[in-house]
């Protein structure tokens, strides 16, 4: 039986605005697709099927050549997507704007090397109060000792030492779901920024996996505490990208009633324990 489960990025979407995170998880409010996080999912699946190849093809240029055949697989099951683009020689730039970003992951890398236990594998846990978590890891690689490392792909830019905590929260996150679902602490987590070619290491400790719980465990408690009281909105420098801005009260808008089919689906998250 399908169940909700709580992710990085949606409690993330909490942390930053409890109103946000009911339009999105509870209400389903549709939103514009972007471009931006469009090329985001091409150069994921360039760099997932680079492993495809054997170990001496992992080259750029065998990438590179992946680059239209995961963009004419993605029409065929997103053929919307085309219509994003105002003509076809804007959709050719914008898809010529991914050939960097698949460059520079070379230079973060040599993928020849490495011999992936897992790419775009979802990672499902139960923490031990029953709260489902989820998470889907972009690589997890093993060492011959078990050792695990989780790899995930970012293509914006890195973040400023003072904005790293939501980077961090991500790795944490991955690193409490897989001790939970495999009873190992991953060795190392990193993010590679492939915009501009930087690397976020993060090498969890045991302490991290009680912490992390502790904070999800505060934040899904939150949850359900704004389903009776309410979710508000928390205003920020984001706010002026957000597409629900018409309708937020904070800036004069009406929010919708919430979907109480989707308070029942979200409920879900929270398993049997024995």
């Amino acid at each position: 039986m399908k169940h909700a489960a709580l992710s990085p990025s949606r409690a993330s979407d909490f942390r930053s605005c409890p109103l946000k995170f009911r339009f999105r998880v509870i209400d389903k409010l549709p939103e514009p697709p972007s471009t931006a996080a469009l090329r985001g999912t091409i150069v994921h699946s360039v760099l997932e099927h680079l492993f495809d190849h054997p170990a001496p093809e992992r080259t750029e240029s065998t990438a590179q050549a992946l680059l239209h055949p995961m963009w004419e697989a993605h029409l065929d099951k997103t053929p919307a997507d085309a219509d994003l683009f105002n003509s076809p020689q804007e959709r050719a730039e914008w898809l010529e704007s991914a050939r960097p970003l698949i460059s520079q992951y070379f230079a973060l890398e040599n993928p020849s090397y490495l011999e992936p236990a897992g790419r775009e594998q979802f990672v499902n846990a139960t923490l031990p109060s029953g709260l489902a978590i989820r998470g889907i890891v972009d690589r997890l690689d093993k060492s011959p000792q078990g050792q695990l490392r989780v790899v995930d792909y970012k293509t914006g830019k890195s973040p400023s030492p003072r904005f790293q905590d939501g980077a961090i929260f991500q790795m944490r996150f991955y690193a409490t779901a897989l001790y939970y679902s495999e009873n190992v602490l991953p060795a190392r987590t990193q993010l590679l920024y492939l915009k501009d070619g930087r690397t976020l290491t993060y090498d969890p400790v045991p302490a991290d996996v009680d912490a992390t719980t502790a904070e999800l465990e505060s934040i899904w408690s939150a949850i359900r505490g704004a389903i009776d009281t309410g979710f508000q909105p928390q205003t920020g420098p984001l706010c002026n990208w957000c597409h629900f801005k018409e309708i937020c009260p904070a800036f004069g808008g009406t929010a919708p009633e919430i979907s109480a089919d989707g308070v029942t689906a979200l409920l879900t998250a929270e398993r049997p324990t024995r």
